[in-house]
């Protein structure tokens, strides 16, 4: 493991703010920001003009026409069963029928039984609704044979996705994807939701020109009244924040701050025993207390209950609908819980295994269990590519002898491409596969496994060095004693937002350890005293390793975040160990 400051680009002078009415930045944020390769203020302008144009998408003119060809007819919105798919249909659903259109239904294909996208079954499912307009969100990209089947069917089909495409492009009637071929929008990063909000946007501004709500008598809608929905799936989707995405995301957050945030989202914050204050709601919220509710509907039963809890108007119905959410996460854990438990032994027998036949080498984790459940697969190679910092696969069993696989990877490796290399050179291996460079899925044949391990470490072998390899934690640096206060947390809250490729700031530094209490037998709850002014902090380790902190002397150098705790409505500093460095 290494340890070290955050900081891989040229050092350059911070330009403040030039505008009279601006606060210049503290310096210790200043250093955050160009830890993060920010070095001018106007980056940090979140407000939504500064978003990238819609029209720098391509498709972006004919895929309005599309829409406003087919508004007053049947339009199917066909999403995928993760929070950023169950937040796209949610939003195109508002969007559209806030704009007129009032034959708009939803579809999402279940997990266990049609799999992901525009599949061919769920193409003859579509055919037999007989919708006019098909359109997609989140998915789509990589349906080729699904796209076929609605072309000889003749509905028309708008694919909306964010996903790679593969060489071949499916036979849609228009395709807005930032990443495919030939697409100068600068942001490749948008989330699915991300990209149907642009839609609703160029769609708008479309109807607006054309006098459509004057004419029809409809009071043009905010389409920020949708940020919230926005923030919420591109932070679960795990998107990189770059500039465009930061603006979308902070401004979902303010607004749901400020209390215009719809009753599904409030209700799914509400049910976390660990949540506090709507006014420091913050992206890292969103990813632990909404996403994983939302995710588990898809990942354990149907994604429409979770659309359904997104689209209530009510207070009520919403948290009835988010308290299922809640119970069906739990469940999602208790199985995860006994799946990592199963997956841990199964690598320890590896490990001995490799050290008996000297080998010690391993690459990458390539696991399989007959009862394992396949919507929590990729939850497990998450937690193992996290423990093990090595990329991991985790098969589960599906159907007629497949099983399907979930894959998450490390920095250093893009796993998609990865994926497209095995399947280049043994094409009989894979049946089909699609990601990103960090996760990625795929389905192979059961009797495949053991030719796809060995196929899977082979190609890491030629990609990876041990240098690649090496587990390596980031930080901002020491952050001194006089900012060790609540009014520094709430500036970096305020300064965000923080997450996938702009990671929330945290710090490393040594405390002495004042007393020190075991947590339901997996937390470490510490009073630290600054050596240099002899002030107490409450800090907290969660998960943490017992037989590190058994040997934790009285003084320590952890790597820690600030954190607001609201206790009966008083607030106070916190902090949130992320690892113990050393010990004496």
């Amino acid at each position: 493991m290494k340890v070290q400051l955050r900081t891989g680009f040229q050092q350059q002078a911070f330009q403040q703010d030039a505008s009279a009415n601006s606060q210049p930045l503290p310096e210790f944020l200043q250093r955050i920001y160009q830890n993060r390769g920010i070095y001018v203020a106007d980056q940090l302008h979140y407000g939504l003009s500064h978003l990238i144009p819609c029209d720098q998408m391509k498709n972006m003119a004919q895929a309005v026409a599309l829409v406003m060809a087919h508004l007053q007819q049947s339009i199917l919105i066909l999403g995928d069963f993760d929070a950023d798919g169950a937040t796209s249909t949610s939003l195109l659903k508002l969007g559209l029928e806030a704009m007129g259109a009032n034959k708009v239904s939803y579809l999402v294909p279940s997990r266990f039984v049609s799999g992901y996208g525009l599949s061919p079954e769920i193409a003859h499912i579509i055919v037999a609704q007989q919708p006019e307009l098909v359109i997609t969100v989140d998915n789509g990209i990589t349906s080729i044979a699904g796209a076929a089947v609605l072309k000889e069917a003749g509905i028309r089909l708008l694919i909306t996705d964010h996903h790679l495409p593969a060489a071949t492009l499916p036979a849609a009637d228009c395709i807005l994807n930032p990443n495919q071929p030939g697409c100068p929008f600068p942001s490749k990063n948008l989330a699915g939701v991300g990209v149907a909000f642009y839609l609703l946007i160029a769609l708008r501004a479309q109807l607006r020109q054309q006098a459509w709500f004057l004419t029809n008598a409809i009071n043009e809608p905010n389409l920020a009244e949708l940020l919230d929905l926005v923030a919420l799936g591109t932070i679960a989707d795990l998107v990189k924040l770059d500039y465009n995405n930061r603006i979308l995301v902070q401004q979902g957050l303010w607004r749901m701050r400020t209390g215009r945030i719809r009753p599904g989202i409030a209700a799914l914050l509400a049910s976390d025993a660990q949540y506090h204050k709507l006014q420091h709601l913050s992206s890292k919220d969103i990813a632990f207390s909404v996403a994983p509710k939302l995710n588990a509907a898809g990942r354990l039963d149907d994604m429409s209950l979770g659309i359904n809890c997104l689209l209530s108007r009510s207070k009520a119905e919403a948290e009835l609908l988010a308290a299922k959410l809640d119970q069906l996460n739990k469940e999602r854990k208790a199985i995860q819980q006994h799946m990592q438990e199963e997956a841990l032994m199964h690598l320890q027998k590896l490990e001995q295994q490799m050290i008996q036949t000297k080998q010690n080498n391993l690459k990458g984790i390539c696991l399989h269990n007959s009862s394992w459940h396949q919507g929590v697969i990729g939850i497990l190679a998450g937690k193992l590519k996290e423990q093990f910092g090595l990329p991991a696969i985790v098969f589960a069993p599906a159907e007629e002898g497949y099983l399907k696989g979930s894959a998450r990877s490390i920095p250093s490796l893009h796993i998609r491409d990865m994926l497209e290399i095995i399947d280049s050179k043994q094409p009989e291996l894979i049946k089909k596969f699609g990601g990103h460079a960090m996760a990625a899925g795929l389905e192979i044949h059961q009797e495949h496994l053991a030719a796809f391990t060995a196929a899977f470490q082979q190609t890491l072998d030629q990609l990876l060095t041990a240098e690649d390899l090496q587990q390596t934690i980031y930080h901002d640096g020491v952050l001194d004693a006089y900012l060790l206060h609540l009014n520094t947390a709430r500036l970096i809250l305020q300064h965000g937002p923080w997450g996938q490729g702009f990671a929330e700031p945290c710090f490393i530094g040594t405390f002495q350890i004042h007393r020190l209490d075991i947590l339901a037998e997996k937390h470490i709850k510490l009073q630290l005293v600054c050596p240099d002014t002899l002030c107490s902090w409450t800090a907290l380790a969660f998960h943490a390793d017992m037989s590190q902190w058994q040997a934790a002397g009285h003084c320590i150098k952890i790597i820690y975040q600030l954190q607001i705790n609201t206790y009966q409505r008083k607030e106070r500093l916190q902090l949130h160990v992320l690892h113990l460095i050393s010990t004496a």
